[in-house]
C-alpha cells in the first residue's frame, strides 16, 4: 500500500486542520491520531483527514499512516519534517501567491524552455531557514495544463490513445483518469510535495485547467459544447478539480454542509459514487448556479482579522454579448455578502481572482474597445472581427466585461466607504505571465484610510516569449495609453470610476509574491526564481511597504 499523492495541508486555524491524500488502495488514513477512511471514484482512493485539538500558536510535526503503517515523511526526506503551524500569537499573517506552473524536467532543456521553478525555490528557501515561512499559499489557476501537457504526460497519452491521432485534441487531456496524470506530474516533485505538506494551500482554477479561452465568449462556448469530446473533458475537469483542489478550500464546518462531500462519504458503492460525482461535474458546467467554486477563508483574530475572498472568474460567467458578466448575479451576490455585508470586521481584505482586476491602463482601454466592438458598437462585420481579436489575443479580463468591472469599483467604494473600513484592499491575481503592483484611487469617494492595490504574480514557471514582454511594455507607455483611450471612446466606452497606474513592474521572470500583514501595516515582497550553482533559488526583487508614497501619475 502506497501514498500516491500528498499529503497536502489544506485548512488550518487555531485548533483545526485538514490533510488531503491519495492512496493506492482503500485504507484508513491516520494523522496525529485522527483517522479517516478513503473513498473511491474512477478507481482512485482519497481521504481528507480532519484534525482538531491543536494548540494555538504552535508548530506540530506530523506523520501519515495507512492502516497503521508509516508512509510519510520518507526516510530520505531532505527538507525536514512536515509540520502544522497554527496562526501566530502576534496576529501577523503571510500569504504567498502566484499562478501558471508548467511541469518540465530540471535539466538544461527544461531550464532553457521554462526557467527555474519558483515553488521549488520557495521550498529550498524554507528548508534553508531563510525568511519566515508563509502561513498559506494561494495557487491562482493553471496548476495543470490540460490543453498543453508535459512531454511525460504526452508520452502516456499517445501510448494509451494512439487511435486518437489526427484529432484536434489528440494531445490533450480527455477524462478524469488523464487528469490524475497531470496532478501526479505536477505535485510529485519532491520539493513541491514537501512544501505542500507543510504550508496550507488555497486554490482556484483557470482556463488551462480545462482549455485555453475557456468561456471567453458565447461563440467560443457554442463551438466547444458542440464538440464530441466535450462531455468527457468537462466532466473530468470539474470532477478532478473538486477532488484535487476545491475540496480542501473548505473549512471543517463548510465540509459538514457540502452535499457532494457528504455523498462521497455516505455512498457505499464505488460505481454509484463515481456516477454521482460525474453528474455533479456535468451539472456544474450546464448550470453554474448548481455549485460554487468561489470560497472565503478567514485568518487571524476573529474580532478584526484578515479575510481572503477568492472569486471564481471562469466558471460562472454570463456570456450574452449585450449583457456580459465575469460572474453572474448569483455569484456576485455571494461576493457582496462576504465583503460589504461581512458579519465580522475586516482589517485587511484580500480579494482574489485568477484574472487581474486592474491591467496596464493601455490594455484596459484595448479590452474595453474590443468588448464594445464585439457587441456591435461598429456594426455586425466589425463585431465578427472583434470577436476573433478577443479570442486570438485573450482579451477576456475584467476590463473586457465592463459591467462586472463597474460592479467591482462599486464594491470597492462600498467597502472603503463603510463605517469601519479595512486598512487595505489588496487584489491578488495571476494569469498574465508577468508580475506588477498597481496603485489605485477610487473617484466616487475619498478613502485615505484604505489602500487599494492590485498585486499580480505569474508565472511560477512558464515565462512568456520576449515579443509578448515587449508588447506589455509598449501598452504601458503614456502615448499608447492615450491612443487606446481615444480608440475606446470612439466605440462609446465609458470611463470607469477609478484611476490607477502600474507603480512597480512589470517583470516577466518566474517568481512568487508574498503579502505580510501586521496591525495597520502591510508589506509586499516580490521574489523571482534564479538558477545559481545548479540550485533553484529566490532573489528578492522588491519590498514595497504601506508607507511607500504613491505617485500622483495615475491613469489618464
Amino acid at each position: 500500500m502506497e501514498l500516491r499523492l500528498g499529503p497536502l495541508l489544506r485548512y488550518v486555524d487555531d485548533t483545526q486542520a485538514t490533510v488531503w491524500v491519495e492512496t493506492s488502495e482503500p485504507c484508513e488514513v491516520e494523522v496525529l491520531g485522527h483517522r479517516a477512511r478513503t473513498w473511491s471514484v474512477h478507481g482512485h482512493h482519497y481521504a481528507l483527514v480532519r484534525i482538531d485539538g491543536l494548540t494555538p500558536a504552535s508548530e506540530t510535526p506530523y506523520e501519515v499512516r495507512l492502516d497503521s503503517s508509516k508512509v510519510w515523511p520518507p526516510e530520505d526526506q531532505p527538507y525536514g519534517a512536515s509540520v502544522i503551524r497554527t496562526p501566530r500569537a502576534d496576529g501577523t499573517f503571510r500569504l504567498t501567491f502566484g499562478s501558471c506552473r508548467r511541469s518540465a524536467p530540471f535539466d538544461a532543456k527544461g531550464f532553457k524552455e521554462f526557467g527555474p521553478d519558483a515553488l521549488v525555490a520557495l521550498a529550498e528557501r524554507m528548508a534553508a531557514g531563510g525568511d519566515e515561512p508563509p502561513d498559506a499559499i494561494l495557487l491562482l489557476g493553471d496548476q495543470v495544463y490540460a490543453d498543453d501537457p508535459s512531454d511525460a504526460v504526452l508520452e502516456k497519452l499517445r501510448a494509451a490513445h494512439g487511435g486518437r491521432q489526427g484529432s484536434e485534441v489528440a494531445d490533450e487531456i480527455g477524462n478524469f483518469e488523464e487528469y490524475t496524470w497531470l496532478y501526479d506530474d505536477s505535485w510529485l516533485t519532491p520539493a513541491v510535495r514537501w512544501l505542500f505538506s507543510t504550508v496550507p494551500l488555497c486554490m482556484l482554477l483557470d482556463d488551462h485547467d480545462l482549455r485555453d479561452d475557456w468561456n471567453t465568449s458565447l461563440s467560443w462556448r457554442r463551438w466547444v459544447t458542440a464538440q464530441p469530446w466535450w462531455h468527457d473533458r468537462v466532466v473530468g475537469a470539474y470532477a478532478s478539480y473538486w477532488v484535487y483542489q476545491h475540496l480542501g478550500n473548505l473549512s471543517p464546518e463548510q465540509l459538514d454542509q457540502d452535499s457532494t462531500y457528504r455523498a462521497m462519504l455516505s455512498i457505499e458503492d464505488d460505481d454509484e459514487r463515481t456516477a454521482y460525482l460525474d453528474s455533479f461535474a456535468w451539472a456544474a458546467d450546464e448550470d453554474p448556479a448548481s455549485t460554487r467554486w468561489s470560497f472565503v477563508r478567514d485568518f487571524g483574530d476573529a474580532s478584526r482579522g484578515v479575510r481572503l475572498v477568492a472569486v471564481d472568474s471562469r466558471c460562472s460567467r454570463h456570456l450574452e454579448p449585450d449583457d456580459r458578466a465575469m460572474v453572474d448575479a448569483h455569484e456576485w451576490e455571494w461576493v457582496r455578502h462576504h465583503t460589504v455585508e461581512a458579519s465580522r470586521p475586516i482589517h485587511h481584505l484580500l480579494l482574489a481572482s485568477t484574472l487581474p482586476f486592474l491591467l496596464a491602463p493601455g490594455l484596459h482601454h484595448l479590452e474595453g474597445w474590443d468588448e464594445a466592438v464585439s457587441s456591435g458598437a461598429w456594426g455586425p462585420r466589425a463585431a465578427r472581427i472583434g470577436e476573433r481579436i478577443r479570442q486570438g489575443m485573450d482579451l477576456e479580463h475584467w476590463a473586457s466585461f465592463r459591467k462586472s468591472f463597474d460592479d467591482v469599483t462599486d464594491l470597492l467604494a462600498a467597502i472603503a466607504g463603510s463605517e469601519d473600513p479595512p486598512a487595505s484592499i489588496l487584489m491578488l491575481s495571476g494569469d498574465v505571465h508577468c508580475s506588477y503592483l498597481a496603485e489605485a484611487q477610487l473617484l466616487a469617494i475619498d478613502h485615505p484610510g484604505t489602500a487599494i492595490r492590485q498585486l499580480t504574480m505569474s508565472p511560477f514557471r512558464n515565462p512568456v516569449p520576449k515579443h509578448i514582454a515587449w508588447a506589455n511594455h509598449l501598452l504601458d507607455k503614456r502615448w499608447m495609453t492615450t491612443l487606446l483611450h481615444k480608440l475606446a471612446r470612439s466605440a462609446r466606452v465609458r470611463d470607469v470610476a477609478a484611476e490607477w497606474r502600474i507603480a512597480q513592474g512589470p517583470w516577466f521572470d518566474n517568481g512568487a509574491m508574498t503579502v505580510s500583514l501586521s496591525g495597520e501595516d502591510w508589506t509586499v515582497a516580490v521574489d523571482h526564481a534564479v538558477l545559481r550553482d545548479e540550485r533553484q533559488l529566490l532573489d528578492r526583487t522588491l519590498t514595497y511597504r504601506r508607507l511607500d508614497s504613491p505617485s500622483n501619475r495615475l491613469m489618464s
